[in-house]
């Protein structure tokens, strides 16, 4: 039974690829519940971030970026977005404001304009646009008509996320808590942990290889004596060449991938954590429909 006056509901974040919705989710959520990074196809699989406040709880879900699909993988990613834009209570669809609209921009403004759900534009990285430049491209999404709102924000700075939010909230209707309140995302612990270290090494790796990263979570286990995570993970790639770039030159650059994903893994479990990492080849993984699930993405 729903509490009384308690109202809630679910938004889905979405928009082309690189144009900031997991930076705006993680604003808005007020913690890390996605990875986070300049290179395409960053998010694979649809993220829940959960906001909770006094009378209402906003379940958000983060989907992978519109765009055809090449592969196994892709379709997996088109479907995700798909089934994010089924029975939720407003969409927010997120449109770089630091550039012009684009084909693949106006190809999701026509998909989203015959939508029954209230779409919410927001204009992300406003603080780095000029306000001519700005004034201009509201007017592009004012001439598309069907946006009941267009709100430039900022995820980094937080200018607007506020009056992001207090509209959202607008379309809660009566219902339940879906979940406790102190819970930020229903990713599992392991799920995140595989994430953080892909977006490492999406962080550090040159153009062509982070598309073909993967990575597994093959132990992971807390030791009793002193409550120190002990984990062990699979970067896998498509290339033995791949491989090679991933290790670095005396194992600098794989060195470097787990320092970094280890602070961000720490603070999420709040304990040590004892990473350690492997390099597999797996060629054509992403092709591979029973691998592309063994890595979690269903």
């Amino acid at each position: 039974m729903p509490e009384d006056g308690f109202r809630s509901g679910f938004v889905s974040i979405v928009g082309c690829p690189n144009v900031g919705k997991s930076t705006l989710l993680n604003r808005m959520i007020g913690q890390k519940v996605a990875i986070v990074s300049d290179k395409p196809q960053t998010t694979r699989s649809n993220i829940r971030g959960v906001l909770s406040g006094e009378g209402f709880q906003i379940v958000f879900i983060d989907t992978p970026g519109l765009q055809k699909p090449r592969n196994r993988l892709g379709e997996h990613m088109a479907r995700e977005v798909r089934h994010a834009l089924d029975r939720v209570d407003a969409i927010v669809l997120v449109v770089d404001g630091t550039r012009p609209l684009g084909p693949r921009d106006r190809a999701t403004l026509d998909g989203l304009a015959s939508a029954k759900t209230p779409v919410v534009i927001a204009v992300s990285k406003a603080d780095a646009v000029e306000r001519k430049d700005m004034a201009a491209l509201l007017s592009s999404l004012s001439d598309y008509g069907f946006a009941q709102h267009i709100v430039p924000v900022s995820a980094l700075g937080g200018t607007n996320v506020d009056v992001l939010l207090g509209i959202l909230k607008g379309y809660l209707g009566p219902g339940p808590r879906y979940f406790p309140e102190d819970m930020v995302t229903d990713q599992p612990e392991r799920v995140l942990v595989a994430e953080f270290i892909r977006e490492k090494a999406l962080e550090l790796l040159i153009e062509e290889v982070p598309h073909g990263v993967g990575v597994g979570i093959e132990q992971m286990r807390r030791r009793e004596r002193d409550g120190l995570y002990e984990i062990y993970a699979t970067i896998y790639c498509e290339r033995p060449g791949h491989k090679a770039i991933i290790i670095g030159r005396r194992g600098s650059m794989l060195r470097e991938i787990g320092e970094r994903a280890r602070a961000d893994i720490e603070f999420l479990l709040g304990a040590r954590v004892y990473l350690n990492l492997w390099v597999k080849v797996q060629e054509g993984w992403r092709n591979n429909e029973r691998f592309i699930r063994g890595l979690g993405y269903s």
